[in-house]
């Protein structure tokens, strides 16, 4: 890693929690500049958003579909 890195990890770690929370979700943003990519994610989400108001498939917690996961995983 780099000095300055190192430098500007050191100073990170000093940003409350929300801070560094909100500087995380920057950074991520930052990465996904693919037009094409951000257009697909959100043709799959309205998709999905359709699926649930149609009846067609129903909403699970995020603590019910880990526990169905693991449970695939495990077999």
């Amino acid at each position: 890693m780099s000095t300055n890195l190192e430098v500007l990890e050191a100073e990170v770690m000093q940003l409350a929690p929300i801070e560094r929370s909100h500087l995380l979700e920057r950074l991520i943003a930052s990465l996904d500049l693919d037009p094409e990519v951000e257009e697909a994610w959100e043709r799959e989400a309205d998709r999905r958003e359709a699926e649930i108001k149609s009846g067609l498939i129903t909403a699970v917690s995020g603590q019910e579909a880990i526990a169905r996961l693991r449970a695939r995983l495990r077999q």
